[in-house]
């Protein structure tokens, strides 16, 4: 740590704990609650409500003032309203559906609703969830988008402490619970209504729901944490105290080991930053497993670019370059709570790009893990460094895949925009895996290719490769060619690797929407959950 640099007083800490979850069977017209959530669709006579179950007379009051108020159910739009007629709650939030896909709407349309309509849930500890939950998959895109949606990261506001909930604060006169520092109160339970079918499987949605959303947020957690209270050292120990009572097995190799191995990638990188980096490895291997994949995070703790320094205006957003590890972090831990009968083994990629004294510097030539020579000619293209390093590692291992994740070229956002990321592989086929189940957990990617050509633009006559292309155009797609050169493709010694650049869809620095809040997201946590759940089956 740096003699100048005083961690503050939440170090260590995070977010409120996300909300209590419970499958309601109850009739909706005996729940006691502060607000309700309450699903409606579009049609050709207006918004109607979406679920059968809700009283009659509730049904008509929540149409009728959606008609005086103009509330079309367009998707995600919410409408706030005080209680009605046949319902035991303070609030009403009424949320659009949209137009059904045939005669159901899909979970992801539920997903972004329920997170939308808990964003506007004012002044409510319990609430209750009226979605359209009949199907499994529908009980758990509610489930998740609700609980994100309730999501707060509450750590470093004046006069709330992390973990305070509306239970633990102050009452107001009328005995209501006092608004947060943040001007919106925390929602502590939710009674997501799933009618009276009993169904095990919906049941069991529900409860995979939680996983994944916790699993989200955690790694929002260590986004949104400054990068003073956040460094290489501290995300280790975040790491494990997050699969302490998991079967979860850590290895932190630190500057002292990393040097002895031979990672000059990661410890380039890091040699800049009097906090010195680490390389962590969680490993979570089921009896009777069903395949190993393996997944690899870029983790700089903060990217000032070293010696090839960023502008100002850039840096701020920089704490957020270590959402590939946290996504990673977060994946096993969601495995392993799961229980998925398949073996994952976790690399984090941890280190603080900094221009110090001891920084690397252009033209300077490093030797990777594994032997291949690196001449630096851009101290600000880091990530595929220290990626190179853990994804050599990783291969070390015989998985049957290798996933990168990585907030790794402003040109990601260039090409895909902040909400789309890009997927190239040296494997067709795990390519579309991973594009696929980004549609099914409702997170957006998009296949991109890894041109042969661009490999050359790399060519470096004083080592095996340079760290950036010499030309200015496809530079996303230039950082993944980058990284394949690391990996074995074609013929007997290939191994099906993918590379998923986060790079905008990592951190929200616009306005809230569905169920992303401002700052870190949380992406790739759920694509990677359900390409583990469905390699399990």
């Amino acid at each position: 740590m740096s003699p100048t640099a005083t961690p503050s007083a939440q170090q260590g800490t995070t977010r409120d704990a996300l909300p209590a979850v419970t499958a309601s069977t109850r009739k909706l017209s005996g729940v006691t609650a502060d607000a309700a959530v309450v699903g409606m669709v579009q049609g050709p006579d207006g918004a109607t409500v979406a679920v059968e179950d809700l009283p009659e007379d509730s049904v008509h009051a929540l149409e009728a003032a959606a008609a005086a108020l103009d509330f079309t159910g367009k998707a995600s739009t919410t409408l706030r309203l005080p209680g009605v007629e046949g319902l035991e709650v303070d609030q009403v939030v009424l949320v659009g559906l949209g137009r059904p896909d045939g005669d159901d709407v899909t979970p992801d349309t539920l997903r972004r609703a329920a997170g939308a309509a808990l964003r506007a849930v004012s002044r409510a500890s319990t609430v209750l969830v009226v979605l359209p939950t009949e199907e499994a998959e529908h009980a758990r895109a509610v489930t998740e988008g609700a609980l994100l949606g309730a999501y707060r990261f509450t750590a470093y506001k004046s006069g709330l402490a992390s973990g305070a909930t509306t239970a633990s604060r102050d009452k107001d006169a009328k005995g209501k619970d006092a608004k947060g520092a943040d001007g919106r109160d925390g929602v502590t339970e939710l009674l997501v209504h799933v009618g009276a079918r009993r169904d095990k499987d919906v049941r069991a949605a529900v409860e995979r729901g939680q996983v994944v959303a916790a699993a989200v947020a955690l790694a929002r957690d260590l986004v949104n944490t400054p990068p003073l209270d956040l460094h290489p050292a501290t995300f280790a120990d975040r790491a494990e105290q997050a699969v302490r009572s998991l079967p979860v097995k850590v290895q932190v190799l630190d500057e002292k080991q990393l040097a002895r191995k031979g990672y000059g990638g990661i410890l380039a990188v890091g040699q800049g930053s009097s906090r010195p980096p680490r390389l962590v490895t969680l490993s979570y291997s089921p009896s009777r497993a069903k395949g190993h994949v393996a997944l690899v995070g870029k983790g700089i703790t903060f990217d000032t670019g070293g010696i090839s320094l960023k502008p100002p205006a850039s840096m701020p957003g920089m704490k957020a370059d270590m959402s590939g590890a946290a996504a990673v972090l977060s994946t096993v831990v969601a495995a392993a709570r799961l229980g998925l009968p398949v073996a994952v083994t976790g690399y984090l990629a941890l280190a603080e790009n900094m221009p110090g004294g001891a920084a690397q510097r252009p033209s300077d030539v490093i030797t990777m893990y594994g032997g291949r020579t690196v001449e630096v000619l851009n101290t600000d293209a880091e990530g595929r460094l220290v990626m190179a390093d853990a994804i050599v590692t990783a291969l070390e291992q015989s998985p049957d895949a290798v996933i990168d994740v990585a907030t790794l070229t402003g040109a990601q956002v260039v090409a895909l925009g902040s909400r789309v990321s890009g997927v190239m592989a040296n494997d067709d086929a795990l390519r579309s895996e991973v594009v696929a189940n980004a549609d099914v957990a409702g997170e957006e990617m998009w296949p991109m290719p890894l041109p042969a050509h661009l490999r050359a633009t790399m060519d470096s006559t004083v080592a095996d490769i340079a760290n950036i292309s010499s030309k200015r155009d496809a530079g996303m797609l230039t950082a993944g060619v980058f990284l394949q050169e690391f990996v074995p493709t074609g013929g007997e010694q290939h191994v099906p690797w993918a590379h998923v650049d986060i790079a905008g869809p990592a951190f929200n620095e616009g306005g809230p929407f569905d169920h992303v809040h401002k700052g870190g997201t949380g992406a790739a946590v759920a694509t990677l959950v359900r390409l583990l759940e469905n390699r399990s089956v």
